[in-house]
């Protein structure tokens, strides 16, 4: 696992956009386990923004087979279900999407780590508007992900308490360190 660290407007989200693919490359390349692939990055990563991608007109229950169809020949069996109790989301599973606190909303979002099985899960402050019960569970997905040989690149300003993260703080890149 990878913490990028930095101040606001270090750059540390337009990376992860780069990474996914969804921003271009200023120079030079990106290249993924050697640069021999001709499928892009985007095919075996997951990005979860720091603003919610979900639809409010949906149920949670929905919101998450809206992701589960949209990532079909990734998705995991019983995936609502998985992402549902990843973040204790069962009880609000009928509710609208539009209802929910902006804790739950988030709660939502980071389900999909639960369901769609990429190895790369790059995370722009995946731990805003959580609590710790919820910061909780979202570290018990990454340490699975990481026993899975799965990666993570996340942009974080707390100590998520992963023991095997190494961090880029992108203060020392300025400075030279």
């Amino acid at each position: 696992m990878l913490i990028l660290r930095g101040a606001n407007g270090a750059g540390k989200t337009s990376l992860l956009r780069v990474i996914a693919g969804l921003n271009e490359v200023a120079g030079g390349d990106l290249v993924f386990q050697g640069g021999d692939d001709d499928e892009p990055i985007s095919h075996y990563s997951q990005f979860i923004a720091h603003q919610d991608a979900f639809k409010p007109a949906l149920t949670v229950e929905e919101n998450l087979q809206f992701w589960s169809d949209f990532f079909a020949s990734d998705s995991k069996s019983g995936d609502v279900q998985l992402a549902l109790e990843a973040f204790s989301l069962e009880r609000l599973a009928g509710f609208s999407a539009a209802l929910l606190s902006a804790g739950q909303k988030r709660r939502l979002a980071l389900g999909r780590l639960a369901m769609i099985d990429r190895p790369i899960w790059l995370l722009d402050e995946p731990t805003v508007g959580l609590d710790t019960a919820s910061v909780k569970q979202l570290q018990t997905l990454i340490y699975k992900h990481l026993a899975g040989d799965g990666m993570i690149i996340a942009t974080t300003h707390i100590d998520l308490g992963i023991k095997q993260a190494k961090v880029l703080d992108f203060a020392d890149l300025e400075t030279g360190r």
